[in-house]
């Protein structure tokens, strides 16, 4: 995620030189015969675009350089097992950046203009959101990050194991409420590092995970900050191996997300009615990126469903527009939630307020 956040924000800050700059997003899944089929694509897709550049000129000549040095990077370098590979090439502007990613893109496709064609890349990062996972029982937490689909250890929270007794009486009634106050401090440990990352890392969603006796002590401790954001994982444990807790919480983040979209567009609608933090529509929306006033960008996943012509060439200029300035951008699936809206919309951090003529 760190890469991908870097390159996507160097070439939103790319500056046009006049000469063309390639951006390729490759879809390299293996077909049911584990064949790959993208290579033939893109070789294709990059002579279609060269031919729009002459025979003899400058452009062509830069074009075709950094359609060689792409074509010659995707003959070695890929590993077997990207799902998604991104190349971008500007040789006039010496930039040439790779990523090759775990989770797939949604085709194979090749841009040439004038800037980079961030569209793709950001949508990639909001599907596969950064979220975090803790699977616990009373005694040890193991803590997660989950980015771009790839499951990344925080740590462990730990405490010695105190198990319950039968000596009976006093002493064991003593005994237990050491064991309850154990356990009851091992939770409070494992929300506190719950919330440090979510405010450090930005994340929005956390899975939780464990036996009932570990996950009843959590409810009870939940922050009024981190209660909204939990989403119970049935049957993961400590002793989960990491591969299965990766597939498990790929399964029901997609529903979250669908849920957590259709809030946040709630909130932007109620904000913009009572004249609050939110702005709706294309001229506003673009008239406060300009200004940096966008906290969070709601987009429509479909360009098409912008209102206006050129619906891809709009999508673009306004994620890179947030990109400048840190921004987030949330694409929205469902298109019929923002179509009151022209298919865009934003939260804003602040307003600014006309002086009286």
């Amino acid at each position: 995620m760190a890469d991908v956040d870097r390159v996507l924000d160097r070439l939103a800050a790319f500056e046009p030189t006049g000469l063309p700059f390639l951006s390729i997003y490759i879809d390299a899944r293996p077909d049911n015969t584990g064949r790959d089929h993208w290579q033939p694509i893109v070789r294709k897709e990059l002579g279609e675009r060269a031919k729009t550049y002459g025979r003899r000129t400058a452009a062509r000549e830069d074009f075709d350089a950094d359609a060689q040095r792409a074509l010659e990077w995707l003959e070695r370098a890929p590993r077997a097992s990207a799902d998604g590979i991104v190349v971008f090439a500007c040789t006039g502007a010496g930039i040439f950046e790779t990523l090759q990613l775990d989770v797939p893109l949604d085709a194979t496709e090749v841009y040439a203009a004038p800037r980079p064609h961030l569209y793709p890349l950001a949508r990639v990062v909001d599907r596969y959101r950064r979220y975090a996972v803790a699977v616990t029982d009373t005694s040890l937490a193991r803590i997660f990050v989950v980015a771009l689909g790839h499951l990344e250890a925080r740590g462990e929270v730990s405490s010695p194991k105190l198990r319950r007794t039968d000596v009976g009486g006093w002493a064991q009634a003593r005994y237990q409420r050491h064991v309850d106050e154990h356990r009851a401090e091992h939770t409070r440990e494992v929300v506190e590092a719950l919330e440090r990352i979510v405010r450090e890392e930005r994340i929005d969603h956390v899975a939780l995970a464990g036996n009932e006796a570990a996950m009843a002590l959590l409810r009870s401790q939940l922050t009024k900050t981190l209660a909204p954001l939990v989403t119970e994982l049935p049957g993961v444990t400590v002793d989960t191996p990491d591969s299965e807790i990766l597939r498990e919480t790929l399964g029901i983040m997609p529903d979250q997300d669908a849920r957590g979209d259709a809030e946040r567009v709630a909130r932007m609608y109620d904000a913009y009615r009572t004249g609050g933090l939110a702005i709706v529509g294309l001229a506003g929306t673009r008239a406060a990126l300009e200004n940096g006033q966008v906290h969070e960008l709601l987009l429509v996943a479909s360009p098409d469903r912008l209102e206006g012509a050129a619906g891809a060439a709009v999508a673009d200029e306004l994620v890179t527009k947030a990109r400048q300035t840190d921004a987030r951008v949330t694409f929205i699936d469902d298109a019929a939630l923002l179509a009151e809206a022209g298919g865009v919309g934003a939260l804003l951090r602040y307003r600014l307020h006309r002086r009286p003529a």
